[in-house]
């Protein structure tokens, strides 16, 4: 049971202690397990301040929450999901010999311990010099041949019929065997009535699929960088039609044209959404379609690798 005590938390923030502010700054989250099919992200301010605020991506629901009991006391971080029943209790101590988190999150799916590591600065943009380079075919519309499933099991859950790559909607999410960084993304889905999926982008940032037809726009819509990037417009056909989707990734700047329509133009990505499982930024990484949250089918999923004429 979790008591507030918020004169207590208001006293204590006044006391801050030298090396607090170690923790500022943006975290990609290891989770340090067998198969991890998961990564976390953290955001960290005014560590060493009164105004201590955090952002985090890993609770069960997976959106980008504000963290609203964080604290450090004695050099140990700690902040609990109370968007859930039954909290997860998070704590880090930030490793000064080589500048990481070390920490364990307990709780319901717990123990688990994990390690952060300062999210990398990436300085390619995209700034109109990117070439493209031979284009690679991901699915053949034949197999599942370059694909493989994210989690220990080997029953899958996709089938590949006449042409097209379908989940029912309770498969493991399925990732290439090739992992790729700048890049044009072609592909072409079909979504259940109330079903949804995702594209995961180097295996990290998700395009959002989804039933929502005439909605408004927010941040989980069809075509939105999930939690995280809203699109212009709701370019979004009503389910069961086939909808087509060009995101390009350069760097952390990210554009998709949905339907023949722009609808995120060179966004900047802050960190990791919901989707990622591969928390190390500065790598390449698979793309990832999701299959256990409903009914979704796949087709023409096509590549162009990005390059320089001359390296950076």
């Amino acid at each position: 049971m979790r008591f507030a005590v918020p004169l207590l938390l208001a006293a204590s923030a006044l006391l801050v202690h030298a090396g607090d502010d170690n923790f500022n700054g943006r975290w990609d989250i290891q989770l340090l397990k067998d198969n991890p099919d998961k990564a976390w992200w953290l955001e960290i301010s005014g560590a060493g301040t009164p105004g201590l605020k955090g952002k985090f991506i890993g609770f069960r629901g997976g959106d980008l929450n504000e963290i609203k009991d964080l604290r450090i006391e004695n050099g140990v971080l700690t902040f609990s999901d109370s968007h859930a029943q039954d909290p997860q209790h998070f704590e880090a101590k930030f490793v000064a010999s080589n500048g990481h988190l070390d920490g364990q999150m307990t709780g319901p799916g717990g123990p688990i311990a994990f390690a952060g590591y300062r999210a990398p600065v990436i300085r390619d943009q995209d700034d109109g010099t990117w070439l493209k380079s031979e284009p690679i075919t991901l699915f053949d519309g034949k197999d599942l041949s370059g694909w493989t499933g994210l989690g220990p099991s080997q029953n899958l859950g996709w089938t590949v019929e006449g042409g097209l790559l379908k989940s029912t909607g309770h498969a493991q999410n399925l990732i290439t065997t090739g992992k790729y960084w700048n890049f044009l993304l072609h592909i072409e889905f079909n979504v259940a009535e109330k079903s949804n999926s995702g594209v995961g982008l180097r295996g990290r940032y998700e395009m959002q699929i989804q039933d929502d037809y005439g909605k408004p726009v927010e941040s989980h819509i069809n075509g939105a960088l999930y939690s995280r990037i809203k699109p212009l417009v709701n370019a979004s056909r009503k389910a069961g039609e086939w909808q087509t989707a060009d995101i390009r990734l350069v760097g952390r700047d990210v554009s998709v044209t949905l339907n023949g329509k722009p609808i995120i133009a060179k966004q900047k990505i802050e960190g990791l959404t919901a989707i990622a499982f591969a928390p190390f930024e500065s790598e390449a990484g698979p793309i990832e379609l999701q299959g256990d949250h409903g009914p979704v089918e796949f087709r023409n999923i096509v590549l162009t690798p990005l390059y320089h004429a001359q390296p950076q």
